[in-house]
């Protein structure tokens, strides 16, 4: 049982886990620069022996002046922020994907939620692809109910095949009535090293969207253009990448034509807009 101070008003969770479902670390990049800016707090914290192998996800250790300091044993942790000015509060959820026992994990997270009276779930996850860098990141997702996203103007995904926890986590919530959204940043497959904070960008974006608050978004514009200026420089070295770069360019924008008129671009201008009016 999670003791509380206050009664939470209207919470939001938002949650990422590391590894599959985090390419370039753009997703828990997005958690983690919402728990510093929003200053939030940690509530509690999944039992690690339950879920993680730690011949797989190994348990850190560090030696100070040298002596053995704590180990720091892989978890999943929910902390409470509450964004100034906004009329809601926000559980931020962060750990490594489990390697094991996913069912019960995800009950553990949906539990946690119900206790804290969560009637919505956003999921932030990110993956490689055929995307070129020089674009914007485009992000796509799943919404339960369908008409959640489509009122948000979500591209919903085509995707069907294998899932991380992003995708259980997703079922396990929409399956007894919680509002669910999934958002996927794809990261352009040949600059996976992370971070990525362009992708880290777009999907705090989209958590404002879906939020109805004002992320406050510090030096990441500024860090987003620097990344796209050096892998400008590191692909202008390659002339094979170059010409790969160029042809995902044109494949980007071909496809996107038909879209590319004016009441579109009207659409997304006034979300936008929206979006920073609200807060």
């Amino acid at each position: 049982m999670i003791k509380l101070t206050r009664e939470l008003v209207d919470p939001i969770m938002v949650a990422a886990f590391e590894g599959w479902n985090d390419a370039g670390e753009a997703a828990t990049l997005a958690v983690e620069h919402l728990s510093r800016v929003w200053d939030a707090d940690e509530l509690c914290a999944l039992t690690p022996d339950d879920y993680y192998d730690f011949q797989v996800t190994r348990p850190r250790m560090s030696v100070v002046n040298g002596l053995v300091g704590k180990v720091e044993w892989p978890t999943t942790r929910v902390a409470l922020a509450t964004p100034p000015g906004a009329e809601r509060d926000v559980l931020l959820v962060t750990g490594p994907e489990p390697n094991m026992r996913w069912r019960s994990y995800t009950a553990d997270l949906l539990a946690i939620a119900r206790q804290l009276g969560v009637e919505r779930a956003v999921m932030l996850g990110s993956l490689l692809a055929d995307a070129p860098h020089t674009r914007p990141i485009p992000v796509t997702g799943i919404a339960s109910p369908v008409e959640l996203g489509d009122g948000h103007g979500l591209e919903p995904t085509t995707y069907s095949g294998p899932t991380g926890i992003v995708g259980v986590a997703h079922e396990t919530f929409s399956e007894v009535g919680i509002e669910t959204v999934s958002l996927w940043a794809a990261i352009p497959h040949y600059v996976a090293q992370p971070p990525c904070p362009k992708a880290t960008l777009a999907l705090l974006g989209w958590v404002e969207e879906f939020l109805g608050v004002t992320v406050p978004l510090g030096d990441l514009p500024e860090e987003a253009v620097s990344w796209e200026s050096n892998v400008n420089e590191l692909t202008a070295e390659d002339e094979d990448i170059s010409a790969y770069v160029r042809g995902l360019e044109e494949a980007k924008d071909t496809a996107e034509l038909p879209e590319a008129s004016g009441d579109a671009i009207a659409r997304e201008f006034e979300r936008y807009l929206r979006r920073r009016d609200d807060g």
